[in-house]
This record gives structure tokens, sequence and C-alpha cells, in this order.
């Protein structure tokens, strides 16, 4: 367990430093350069994520059950999981679902830490998921007193938001023919064949 909270607390912490130490990062990223600072924060965000992954699995080996998710509970996780997967395009893709969201990205990470805690009651899913739940809250609060930088995104095109909806259900689908067993080690018991 002390690995996941480790790569947790690294990759969320290194993730939060615009919402608590802007200023520190913008000198930071003056002293060193940009292509110094993204490379820097991409390496700690990978380890972060690999202590992440591999402190996960140990913990999933060993795990404190704390409930038992009824059957609508995980059938609830999987139609909320069908909207991550655009939201999380749409953050690059501008359009309609952008700007009605906003924050794309923060809903996507609510809606797929949510749902996850739905799907999965152990000790170490509510310390993984709801972690992450509560980041992204905090870091859609801060935006009302920071200027968020805007992420690259492709130019403006009525055409976004059907790539969107199109490649993010298409992603979905992948995921649940297999991909999150790849990916995870999780597979899906009630995916599609």
């Amino acid at each position: 367990m002390t690995q996941l909270v480790v790569g947790i607390l690294l990759f969320l912490g290194l993730h939060s430093i615009s919402i608590i130490a802007e200023d520190s990062r913008n000198a930071l990223v003056a002293r060193i350069g940009l292509v110094a600072w993204q490379a820097l924060y991409s390496i700690l965000s990978l380890a972060g994520i690999v202590l992440i992954v591999r402190g996960y699995a140990a913990a999933r080996a060993d795990s404190v059950i704390l409930y038992v998710p009824a059957l609508w509970m995980r059938h609830s996780a999987m139609l909320l999981m069908m909207f991550v997967f655009p939201l999380l395009l749409s953050t690059y893709l501008p359009g309609r679902i952008k700007t009605a969201f906003k924050h794309p990205t923060l809903v996507a990470v609510k809606t797929w830490a949510f749902a996850h805690l739905l799907a999965n009651g152990g000790l170490h899913d509510l310390i993984l998921f709801g972690a992450f739940l509560a980041w992204a809250v905090v870091d859609r609060i801060s935006y009302r007193y920071r200027a968020p930088r805007p992420p690259r995104e492709f130019p403006p095109s009525r055409w976004n938001d059907m790539i969107t909806i199109v490649g993010g259900l298409a992603i979905y689908a992948i995921f649940l023919r297999g991909g999150h067993a790849w990916l995870t080690g999780m597979p899906l018991p009630w995916a599609l064949p």
C-alpha cells in the first residue's frame, strides 16, 4: 500500500504545483526553460504512474474489502465510463462539448474516479480513485483563483464534436473488448466478448 500512496502523492503532487505554487512553478520554468521543465515533469509523472500501477497491483493482491458493489453499481459505472473518453478528446478538439464543460479533462477524471468507486469496494480502490476524485474537485475550484494554461489543441472545426464522440466511443468499445484487461490487468466481468 505504501508504494501506491507514494505514487499518488508524486503524481498528484506534481499535478498540483499550479494549484498551490503557481508563481514558484513559473519561476522554475523561467530559470531552467520550458523544454527542461516539460522533460522533468514527464519523467516524474511517469515514475508516479509506475509506482501507482505497481502499488495498486500489490495492494489488490492483499486487499481489504470495504464494500461489495451491487450489480446496479457496476452497470452504472459502465454507463458513466461511456462519457469519459469523449470528454478527454474534447479537451484537444475544441467545439460545443468543450465549451459546455469548460474543463472536460477534469470532468472526465471525476467521472472516471466516481465510476470506479461505484464498481470497486477495496481499500486500495478508495485510496486511488478517491484521491483522483478529490484532486479533480480541488483543481476545478482552483481555476476560480488562477489563470489556467490552455492545452495545445487542434484548430476549431465544425467536425470536432463528431470526431470527439465517434473517437471517444471507439476507445470505449476497445476497452470493453479487452483494452481494460490489457492496460490494467483487470478484466471486466460484464464486458462484451
